[in-house]
């Protein structure tokens, strides 16, 4: 494991599922990370609703629904009733319409903050949206970061080689020593394969979800 060639082939086995995609194809994530790009408000919106969408979801289902609320957004507006039609959650409705509604001011201020922590920290505060999903939204906004969900976590201990360390896995809270063994993952996976980090993290969490990793 934790080599170019097993990297290759998890990638190759996910393609072959027809599995290869988050909120983007494997591809455009790839180009996306490699060429960054500032989106539109519109769009920053549109990956704001995708997170908050894809949590407790499969990626299936969540992209269904995303595809449905987006299109009525972009040709309709926000209206509450018409969308909590589609999608029976008042919270998750309400922080898409509120994101929404203040796409513009939002998307600008983001692309103001310089700083990666600062992006960070500014997304989690995003209605609907935690510190764990802030990476994965800043991941698909193209930040070239990783998400450290639990599977991510279990990975970082198993490539750390210490067993012990699974004990302080959380996600809701990551323990500094649990974020450096996968940081430590992550590096020796981008020197093996000349990948960015964060494509490498869709590759792993979505090897995890499909079984093809066992953790």
């Amino acid at each position: 494991m934790f080599n170019k060639t097993w990297f290759c082939a998890l990638e190759d086995q996910i393609r072959k599922h027809g599995a290869d995609s988050d909120a983007q194809s494997f591809d455009e994530i790839r180009d996306m990370l490699s060429h960054p790009r500032q989106f539109t408000p519109d769009e920053f919106a549109d990956m704001c609703a995708y997170v908050i969408l894809a949590g407790g979801f499969s990626q299936k289902t969540a992209k269904k629904i995303h595809a449905q609320i987006t299109e009525y957004l972009h040709n309709n507006g926000a209206n509450f009733d018409e969308l909590f039609t589609m999608f029976h959650n008042k919270n998750k409705i309400n922080a898409i319409i509120k994101i929404w509604n203040e796409r513009h001011a939002l998307c600008d201020e983001y692309y103001r903050i310089e700083e990666l922590n600062e992006k960070l920290n500014f997304l989690s505060k995003l209605p609907h949206i935690g510190k764990i999903t802030a990476n994965h939204l800043a991941r698909n906004l193209g930040e070239n970061i990783v998400k450290y969900d639990i599977w991510i976590q279990r990975l970082g201990v198993v490539y750390a080689g210490n067993p012990p360390l699974q004990e302080k896995i959380n996600n809701g809270k990551l323990c500094p020593e649990i974020k450096s063994v996968c940081d430590d993952m992550f590096a020796h996976l981008c020197l093996e394969t000349g990948l960015p980090r964060g494509y490498i993290d869709v590759v792993l969490w979505k090897g995890c979800q499909l079984g093809l990793i066992k953790v």
